[in-house]
C-alpha cells in the first residue's frame, strides 16, 4: 500500500529574477491536509546565477498566505523572521518541511544573470 503520493511542483526551466510559483498543492489536486510532512526533491544548476531563491507559503483557504518562518535565538528571546531558502552551488537537494495546511505554495526565483540555470522541484506527501 502507497502511503505517500509525489507531485510535480515544477519542471526543469530557467529561473527568472522575480518569484515565480510552482504549481500549489491544493484540495483539488491532493489535499496536503490529509498528510504531516512535505518533502522537496530540488535539482538545481546553477549556470550563472549567484544564488537561488526559494520560498514556501502555507494557507488555509487559498486566499491568505503565510511564509515559512525561521527562528532566531539570542539571550533567550526567540526572533521570528520569514523564511527563504539560498542555493549557492548546483545541486540534488531534499528539503523536510512539517505540515498540516490545505494549500502549499512554493516559488523560486534567482539573484545574478539567469543564463544557464536551471530548477526543477517535486514534492512528496506522506505521514511520518
Amino acid at each position: 500500500m502507497q502511503n505517500f503520493i509525489t507531485q510535480p511542483i515544477r519542471t526543469a526551466a530557467v529561473l527568472t529574477t522575480s518569484y515565480v510559483a510552482g504549481t500549489e498543492l491544493t484540495p483539488s489536486n491532493v489535499d496536503p491536509i490529509i498528510h504531516n510532512q512535505l518533502i522537496l526533491l530540488v535539482d538545481f544548476t546553477i549556470g550563472s546565477l549567484t544564488t537561488a531563491e526559494l520560498k514556501i507559503e502555507f494557507s488555509p483557504d487559498g486566499t491568505n498566505y503565510y511564509q515559512e518562518t525561521a527562528d532566531s535565538v539570542s539571550g533567550g528571546t526567540i526572533g521570528e523572521a520569514v523564511g527563504t531558502r539560498q542555493f549557492s552551488a548546483t545541486g540534488a537537494y531534499r528539503i523536510a518541511v512539517p505540515i498540516k495546511d490545505h494549500y502549499i505554495k512554493v516559488s523560486v526565483k534567482g539573484t545574478g544573470t539567469v543564463t544557464s540555470s536551471s530548477m526543477a522541484i517535486k514534492a512528496i506527501l506522506g505521514e511520518v
